[in-house]
């Protein structure tokens, strides 16, 4: 009987080589092998993961529901729908900005597995073990930010030490510096002077090697070896806003109380609204005059610049039918 020849089987195919991180992965990692904790950036510099919380999330695979830290869903598997108090990260997705910041190898490359699209990477300010305070020298404002703060040093007596400098896209720098552990420096935008912005507790500062739609972020020449220096006492004491006045007493203490409180915990993008509608509340019951300097006052604490804080203020003193 003939037999038919077996044809010789195909080779099975190389394994497919791994595949090399992706820049901003690498130097995310190097980063938190100096102890900073990092998260992904889009090339708009803003957190490259969506907020679990807002609303196009609840069908992704970010959401509660899907992306517990421990695997499991909320009871039900449905999204919590009655949080009340903003998450920063308690229901165990990502997606909560800077509060997602880790210096763990694996969280880390588990961030940006999840936005494969990050082309940078932010470093958290305020966290153990350097508290980072960033001082970021604009350019936009058509100021020289770096001789402002040179005139700063020179008027208050405080030396500018040799520390970490990261060269922006746009000319600018920002100068890293370590804090004490017990003090939280607040973020600002130009209330030291105008170009001169403030990253602290909550802040985050784009990352060398990172890549902007401006272009990349770069370590200074000469400064690659140096860890972020001290922060001096003088110019800590500039950033960090004297104690807040204490309403006077008076009827309305408790609502003048209220109100300040409820310009002090504006979030980002919300704190002129918030004084605004503060405000307007304020000269409504008479307390107008009365809280006009301590708004003003939660109003920086927050970040806000003094004309800005002042014009807000303004306005809603003409919206209320008074004329200061």
């Amino acid at each position: 009987m003939a037999t038919t020849a077996r044809k010789p089987s195909a080779p099975a195919p190389a394994p497919a080589p791994a595949s090399a991180p992706a820049p901003a992965l690498t130097h995310a990692l190097t980063a938190a092998a100096r102890g900073l904790a990092v998260i992904p950036l889009s090339p708009t510099k803003h957190p490259a993961l969506r907020s679990p919380h807002h609303p196009a999330s609840h069908d992704g695979a970010n959401h509660p529901a899907t992306r517990r830290a421990d695997g499991a869903a909320p009871p039900g598997g449905a999204p919590d729908t009655t949080r009340r108090q903003p998450c920063r990260g308690e229901c165990g997705a990502l997606g909560h900005g800077v509060y997602d910041a880790s210096s763990d190898p694996a969280r880390i490359r588990d961030l940006f597995a999840a936005a494969p699209r990050a082309t940078g990477y932010g470093i958290a300010c305020g966290v153990p073990p350097h508290h980072l305070i960033g001082v970021d020298l604009d350019t936009k404002t058509g100021t020289d930010a770096l001789a402002a703060l040179r005139e700063l040093a020179r008027r208050h007596r405080f030396p500018l030490p040799a520390t970490v400098v990261v060269l922006t896209p746009s000319g600018g720098r920002h100068l890293w510096f370590s804090g004490p552990p017990d003090v939280a420096v607040p973020n600002s935008a130009g209330r030291l002077a105008p170009g001169i912005d403030i990253r602290g507790t909550g802040g985050y500062l784009i990352g060398p090697g990172s890549r902007t739609h401006h272009g990349t972020y770069a370590l200074a020449p000469g400064t690659a070896h140096l860890a972020p220096a001290p922060c001096p006492p003088l110019l800590l004491r500039l950033l960090v806003p004297p104690p807040r006045r204490t309403p006077p007493p008076s009827p309305g203490r408790r609502t003048a109380h209220g109100l300040v409180r409820f310009v002090l915990d504006a979030p980002e993008g919300q704190r002129n609204t918030r004084l605004f509608w503060a405000a307007c509340r304020a000269y409504e019951s008479g307390l107008g005059p009365a809280l006009h300097p301590l708004l003003l006052d939660a109003a920086l604490t927050t970040g806000l610049s003094r004309p800005e804080a002042h014009s807000t203020l303004m306005s809603a003193a003409r919206a209320t039918g008074h004329h200061p």
